[in-house]
């Protein structure tokens, strides 16, 4: 069904694998319309999200040869990248994003997309389009200064530095930097993590945690009590109260 990801599904959790490494994964218009549909289909069928790329490089950003004239950026933004960046923030159930090799310009903005950004050792996230006379898109203005603070995100964008896994877990940019070796067995066995835990309170978490930007403390503590209201009433948390007092692995099932 689909030329340009690959989409599996198995056991709760779907992966979604940008499948162009001759290009390393750029994003074409193909690409970005059969991601956006991909990320809608886990939405409603899976209880976790995973993104990552074939090849040497997660994506290496705008394919600026998917164009037979000069590109629209601005409408391409609004109508192709706007529509996927939000289905992923959006995205009901966590979203992890796996990088391997180089996550550079629109690329490295996608995955800062995700939930949560797992790296390899040997990745590294590169703001390139100052290289070419562009601004920071695909939601790099706004994640960047939440994640590194300004100072980081101004001299990590003005000189177009590469940001290794190491620095960019350390700079608080993604969560985890991974071995290499290791990489590929870790993202998954947290995948399988997240598929078998409280879906319905994992969404209070993201909802929680993204609202608190534009919140006061009042505005949030009733947010939380709200959230919090609704999990209670939950059979996941009546199964996870049951499952502590009784000494045994909860049995989520999302409901």
């Amino acid at each position: 069904m689909f030329q340009c990801i690959t989409y599996q599904l198995e056991a709760g959790v779907a992966v979604i694998t940008l499948n162009r490494p001759e290009v390393m994964n750029a994003l074409s218009t193909l690409l970005r319309a059969e991601m956006l549909a991909a990320v809608l289909r886990a939405g409603s069928q899976a209880r976790v999200l995973v993104m990552t790329g074939a090849g040497r490089a997660f994506c290496s950003g705008q394919d600026l040869g998917d164009a037979s004239g000069p590109l629209d950026l601005e409408r391409v933004l609004n109508e192709e990248y706007v529509p996927l960046l939000k289905a992923i923030t959006d995205c009901p159930i966590p979203t992890i994003s796996a990088v391997q090799g180089a996550a550079a310009g629109a690329g490295a903005n996608l995955a800062l997309a995700a939930d949560v950004v797992i790296a390899a050792e040997s990745a590294s996230f590169i703001q390139a389009f100052t290289r070419i006379g562009l601004v920071p898109d695909a939601g790099g203005s706004y994640w960047l200064p939440r994640q590194i603070g300004l100072a980081r995100a101004m001299g990590a964008v003005l000189f177009a530095d590469k940001v290794t896994a190491r620095q960019a877990m350390d700079w608080g940019m993604i969560y985890e930097c991974v071995p290499d070796q290791d990489f590929s067995a870790h993202w998954r066995a947290r995948a399988r993590a997240l598929a078998q835990g409280p879906t319905l309170a994992y969404l209070g978490v993201k909802t929680a945690l993204r609202a608190s930007f534009g919140n006061d403390l009042d505005q949030q503590l009733a947010l939380e009590a709200r959230l919090q209201g609704e999990c209670g009433a939950t059979e996941d948390f009546r199964e996870g109260v049951a499952a502590f007092l009784e000494k045994r692995a909860a049995q989520f099932r999302g409901k």
